[in-house]
């Protein structure tokens, strides 16, 4: 006896049903409405002793501790330049000069005068017997001395003005002109943020912290870090205090800064008010330029040995700050006292005892909504002084131990 085989109709239209019903199940979930719950999730960590530190955080930029510009005091057309861009100096070190022969001319006039009103008072003060017009004539002779001597001061103090001295040591960063012009005369300048400063004969300082010169000359060697802190931390920050400046050149090499100063009044921009401040780097690296943009972190407050907790421990609740402490396996919530509160961590001055569990909460999507993967137990921090860590996806993973 043999059987029927099935017809190779039968086959294909079971092929394809399977086919149909599988097509459909794809298009079910693909538009059927997303499950995206938020579970708690939570983890312990021990109340420990560690140091918390609270710090401000702000934006800056170096700038020169010294700018000085130098100008001609007189006004004369250019014979000599006797540096270049890129050259040091130090401080009364001729930079240039200006036509100097008219300057000299009126010196040897003056000068001359001088001899002749010395040879007309000799001769009033030696005649005998002087009646009383013969006095008034010695006493015109001084006047004409006194006047004689003034104007050969001012013909050396002009000729003196026909070279150009530096205000100040430093790197020349400009020069404003070329041998064989004209330069206007004017005055010498500096801008300091430090106490450095240097003034030469023939060319004067005035406080400012605008204006071109001549020549201008930076201090290099002498770099200060501007920053402006936010009128809600300024009476956090003091002169003295530690500060870590991070340069967007040289992110991974960090230095070491002191405040130097936090001005009093403030600088207002639209709605936003701020103080000015400025850091003394303790040991720059070579090769830092004026205007280059850093990230400020100053300490404004420590406790040493602390008792410490994650900052994803403590929540405000009623006014008031509590953790959640996990005793016998039961999570009790509690009030406690906090101090510090740094970026990562929180230091508890009662309520806590060490050793103490205590829990951190977060929570984590378990949807299949979207291309990213689900994280597990997201945002929570490790313990210790670590940092909030977070995973790939939606979600995150714990993080690292501090």
């Amino acid at each position: 006896m043999t059987r029927a085989r099935p017809s190779k109709a039968w086959v294909i239209n079971g092929a394809l049903i399977v086919l149909l019903a599988g097509a459909g199940f794809g298009i079910y979930q693909a538009f059927s409405p997303t499950r995206n719950t938020a579970e708690a999730q939570t983890r312990s960590t021990p109340v420990r002793r560690a140091t918390v530190t609270e710090t401000v955080t702000a934006a800056g930029t170096l700038a020169s501790g010294y700018t000085g510009t130098a100008n001609f005091a007189t006004a004369g057309k250019v014979t000599s330049i006797d540096v270049k861009v890129g050259d040091v100096v130090s401080a009364g070190q001729k930079l240039a000069t200006i036509d100097s022969a008219q300057a000299a001319k009126e010196l040897e006039v003056a000068k001359a005068n001088l001899s002749v009103a010395r040879e007309n008072l000799d001769t009033a003060e030696t005649a005998a017997d002087t009646p009383a017009g013969a006095q008034n004539s010695a006493a015109s002779a001084q006047a004409k001395l006194d006047q004689a001597e003034l104007d050969v001061q001012n013909a050396q103090t002009a000729l003196d003005n026909t070279t150009l001295h530096a205000p100040g040591a430093g790197t020349v960063t400009a020069i404003n002109g070329t041998v064989g012009q004209p330069s206007s005369s004017g005055t010498s300048g500096s801008s300091q943020s430090s106490t450095q400063s240097g003034n030469s004969p023939a060319a004067t300082s005035s406080s400012s912290s605008t204006g071109s010169g001549f020549i201008t000359i930076t201090n290099l060697a002498d770099l200060v870090v501007d920053t402006s802190i936010a009128e809600i931390d300024v009476s956090k920050v003091k002169a003295g205090q530690k500060a870590t400046v991070t340069l967007n050149s040289l992110p991974d090499k960090p230095v070491q800064a002191t405040v130097s100063s936090v001005d009093l009044t403030p600088t207002t921009s639209g709605s936003v008010v701020s103080y000015r401040a400025k850091l003394a780097l303790s040991d720059p690296p070579e090769g830092l330029r004026p205007g280059q943009s850093a990230s400020v972190v100053v300490t404004v407050a420590e406790a040493q040995n602390a008792l410490s907790v994650p900052a994803a421990a403590v929540r405000t609740a009623g006014g008031g700050n509590v953790v959640t402490v996990r005793e016998n396996g039961q999570d009790i919530p509690r009030q406690v006292q906090v101090g510090l509160r740094g970026a990562s961590t929180v230091q508890i001055t009662s309520g806590l005892t060490e050793g103490e569990s205590v829990v951190l909460t977060a929570t984590a999507a378990t949807g299949t909504a979207g291309t990213g993967r689900t994280g597990g137990l997201g945002g929570l921090p490790g313990g210790g002084n670590g940092g909030v860590q977070r995973g790939p996806g939606t979600g995150g993973g714990f993080g690292g131990r501090g």
